[in-house]
């Protein structure tokens, strides 16, 4: 089956290749984006596949389906980039990746809690400088310390896991309750019991229209005055102006980040040579006690590997007629 895959880097496109041997699809890459302004180049391509800051709307839908496309497959877990009833409607089949690799992400947002914690970036670029003065890479340890982990699937609990094993107490906050969870130590708590006692909050829920901007300027005057945040989930979960404000007042002792809610027209490409017009990202990184990296937590040759199998075997199920395991329903 032709299949055009969107935000191609050479990274999946190699092992893409290597994997494809035993499916024989006719694999065509595109570096760019798709949107409105793309859709040109899926004419003709039965299926499509797409990366997390691609636009599938409605109107990108409408003008794939147009052009002959009946399946988009997303590379990832989550699946806000799609309009799922949308597709429905026209008559497209939507897959994702249900299942990969819960570590990479968990063991990611813990090296940027530990790396924001102490200090590690800023101890770094010092000693490669020459100095080696101690003074501001104070953290504090995290054996006995409150730890609210914001989504208690797959991923948050294989970091409520690690977390424990810190010694740091482990609350969660979930609709749905996760006896796995709660077999490694972790209990539920509402979102005044976390806002008080919280150290550190970890954020590890899907975007939805409930968890947009779950974290705001009314939420972080409630947390503990100098807790720690970290998102490796989804961008849109924080409101960053919002945190970027509750830097400034100190209401918020750190923040690290892998997602950004605009990451859009930054993620996935090298920006270092010219003017990035995002006031509120440059800001943000302009503090010491921010972190910010570009959407990578998942990347982990594990991961990334069980990604695109998956993918390709949606693929080559949607081909043969078989049931698809992964689609998304409405």
């Amino acid at each position: 089956m032709r299949v055009a895959v969107f935000s191609a880097k050479n990274y999946e496109r190699t092992l893409l290749d290597e994997l494809n041997a035993g499916h024989r699809h006719e694999l065509i890459y595109f570096d760019t984006l798709l949107g409105l302004g793309t859709t040109s180049l899926a004419a003709g391509f039965p299926a499509v596949s797409v990366f997390v800051n691609d636009l599938v709307d409605a109107h990108v839908l409408k003008a794939l389906a147009a052009g002959g496309t009946k399946l988009v497959a997303t590379r990832s877990a989550g699946f806000n980039h799609i309009d799922v009833g949308a597709a429905k409607t026209l008559g497209v089949k939507v897959v994702r990746v249900t299942d990969y690799s819960p570590n990479s992400v968990a063991e990611f947002a813990v090296g940027l809690l530990l790396a924001l914690n102490r200090k590690i970036p800023r101890a770094y670029n010092r000693t490669r400088e020459g100095n080696f003065a101690l003074d501001g890479l104070m953290g504090f340890d995290l054996v006995g310390r409150t730890v609210a982990v914001i989504g208690t699937g797959k991923i948050g609990t294989v970091f409520a896991r690690i977390m424990a094993g810190f010694g740091c107490k482990v609350i969660g906050f979930d609709v749905h309750h996760s006896p796995e969870f709660e077999k490694i130590g972790g209990s539920y708590a509402g979102t005044e019991e976390i806002q008080a006692a919280a150290d550190v909050i970890s954020l590890h829920c899907p975007l939805t229209p409930q968890t947009d901007h779950i974290i705001n300027a009314r939420t972080l005057a409630r947390v503990k005055k100098g807790a720690l945040l970290i998102n490796t989930s989804r961008g849109g979960l924080v409101d960053t102006q919002a945190a970027v404000e509750a830097l400034k007042s100190g209401q918020l002792g750190g923040i690290a980040i892998d997602v950004y809610e605009q990451e859009a027209s930054l993620f996935f490409r090298d920006l270092s040579s010219t003017v990035i017009r995002d006031d509120v990202i440059q800001r943000l990184v302009s503090f010491p006690n921010a972190i910010l990296t570009g959407h990578q937590a998942f990347f982990t040759r594990e991961a990334l590997t069980t990604i695109l199998k998956t993918t390709l075997a949606s693929i080559s199920d949607f081909a043969a007629g078989r049931a698809l395991a992964n689609e998304i329903g409405v």
